[in-house]
């Protein structure tokens, strides 16, 4: 950045909270862009502080599952390439506005999870090994031993509660979490919609099946899986958390809004 003739200045904090404060203040202090450098968590903490503001965003795609990076069709894990890539769109005004979930005053990129999902970025967030998707893939076995389908209550749009048994319920504003899995594949960062992916009451043999089937996005054609889209989701399920980008959220019952064209975005 500093190469392409822009002065950097570097915001960094003693924590997640502390960082989102002196970003907030960079904002409002008129800076030209906000540029997130790091995976899905640090690119959600900069989304918190430059949503709605007109602010340029810049994510460079150096974490682990860079799934937002992924949607926004950044380069993963080239950092030089990105800067020059968000240099060159600064320069020429080059920017579009995308889509953002929101659940209360938190907001989102890429994908709600909650359900066996949760459970396994839960665990898989604990793991320090295997790096990148591979750590959900063995904390997806691991989860397996206490496996069991929930009881969800689901409301799209305002409209009737659909009572279903389900393994996981997944919304998307992107496509994907966990690294690259394709959870909701069609889903579309400027369609004002959310798709959200249920995977329906299954053993543990079928989910081993269709699972694996969600890097390419090919589980959805699985009669266990069905797809909706709607603007507004309201999920409740006992005993089951959600997590947003990677980042805990909180217990169910949650409501998730797709705001049309929530921040604006810099890059391809």
């Amino acid at each position: 950045m500093r190469d392409a003739g822009f002065h950097v200045g570097t915001v960094t904090g003693d924590g997640p909270e502390d960082a989102l404060s002196r970003a907030r203040t960079a904002v409002e202090e008129g800076t030209g862009a906000l540029i997130a450098v790091g995976g899905d968590g640090m690119a959600n903490l900069a989304l918190q502080a430059v949503v709605g503001t007109g602010t340029p965003f810049g994510l460079v795609a150096a974490g682990t599952g860079n799934d937002f990076a992924r949607a926004l069709g950044m380069p993963l894990r080239e950092p030089a390439t990105s800067g020059r890539m968000i240099a060159d769109a600064l320069k020429s005004g080059r920017s579009r506005d995308v889509d953002l979930g929101r659940i209360g005053d938190r907001w989102f990129g890429a994908v709600l999870a909650s359900g066996f999902d949760s459970r396994v970025n839960d665990r898989g967030n604990r793991m320090r090994a295997p790096l990148g998707r591979f750590k959900y893939d063995v904390a997806m076995v691991a989860e397996l031993a206490a496996f069991r389908p929930l009881p969800y209550r689901i409301t799209l749009d305002g409209g009737e509660v659909r009572e279903v048994e389900a393994t996981l319920v997944a919304v998307g504003n992107g496509p994907s979490y966990g690294g690259g899995m394709r959870i909701c594949p069609g889903a579309d960062l400027t369609d004002g919609l959310f798709d959200i992916t249920v995977v329906g009451e299954c053993s543990r043999a079928t989910l081993l099946r269709v699972f694996p089937r969600v890097y390419k996005g090919t589980h959805v054609d699985h009669p266990v899986v069905s797809v909706m889209r709607a603007a507004r989701v309201e999920l409740a399920a006992e005993d089951v958390t959600g997590y947003a980008d990677g980042e805990y959220v909180g217990p169910l019952p949650l409501t998730a809004t797709c705001v049309p064209g929530a921040v604006r975005v810099v890059g391809p």
